[in-house]
């Protein structure tokens, strides 16, 4: 096990390194929406009043990761003239991504009742994530249960963009993955069937879901990522939610770290749906 943490260390590691070089916008600050140390949130102002708001939820296969390795992204989605959050959840082993979606929840909450001191339009919100990050964003914007705990439909959530999940079918993955993925999925997802469908997006796909959703996943692991979004991209036209599906010629790493750089098509086409969403509310 020491091994394979090791080894999962060292890959997450090598994602955030150029968002420890960007400073956060101006104005930028943390928020706890929960009691637990990892229920932090940071929160990055728009320049205007009642303005979009763009989540994120950071990767680290459920274990590893931090909310400030978003801070390039948090430069850019500013940029654009929206409000920027980077979720903070507790991981694995001290909470499960059930517990972990939870924890997105809680946090959307807080920023819900909060729109008006944050200065944010609550019904203009998009939630992103990248790798189990991704997962999580899938999770909340298709099960509506995590938002009706805080007593919030389903439909707060405008969008949902998704940068290289693969978790979205657990079973599936955990039957065609190799020893590695296998172990570090049962240390999340452990081995009972009835929870890992509970926690899977593409089974949780029926009606209702979030507004819409723009999935994102790198062409080298058409087989992995590019399976499972599909998949999950078929199970929510299925049940009536928009859903495109874009094959990114990057890394698994690279699809985040060189998120708002010129050029990047992970980056335009996100921005494209951002502009497609907020413009219709």
């Amino acid at each position: 096990m020491r091994i394979l943490l090791a080894a999962l260390l060292a890959f997450f590691l090598a994602v955030p390194l150029a968002a420890q070089r960007t400073p956060w916008p101006a104005g930028t600050t943390e928020i706890a929406y929960g009691s637990e140390p990892l229920q932090r949130l940071t929160f990055s102002p728009a320049p205007t009043r009642r303005a979009p708001l763009f989540i994120f939820i950071h990767g680290g296969g459920w274990s590893f990761g931090d909310k400030n390795m978003a801070s390039h992204m948090a430069a850019h989605v500013h940029g654009l003239g929206y409000a920027f959050a980077s979720l903070g959840y507790r991981l694995v082993p001290d909470a499960n991504p059930q517990q972990q979606a939870e924890d997105v929840a809680a946090a959307l909450a807080y920023l819900v009742r909060n729109a008006d001191r944050l200065g944010i339009d609550p019904g203009r919100i998009i939630l992103s994530g990248h790798s189990a990050g991704a997962h999580l964003a899938a999770l909340v914007g298709t099960d509506p249960s995590y938002l009706a705990a805080h007593r919030l439909p389903i439909s707060t959530l405008a969008g949902i963009v998704l940068l290289d999940g693969a978790g979205y079918d657990v079973p599936a993955q955990m039957a065609r993955g190799g020893p590695l993925l296998r172990r570090m999925y049962a240390r999340a997802f452990g081995d009972d069937p009835a929870f890992q469908a509970r926690v899977s997006p593409t089974l949780q796909a029926a009606a209702p879901n979030a507004g819409r959703f723009l999935i994102l996943h790198i062409t080298s692991r058409p087989d992995d990522s590019g399976a499972q979004s599909r998949r999950l991209a078929e199970a929510l036209r299925a049940a009536g939610t928009p859903a495109e599906v874009v094959a990114v010629d990057n890394s698994h790493a690279e699809i985040f770290r060189l998120f708002g750089q010129p050029g990047h098509v992970a980056t335009e086409r996100t921005d494209a749906f951002a502009r497609e969403v907020f413009g219709r509310r």
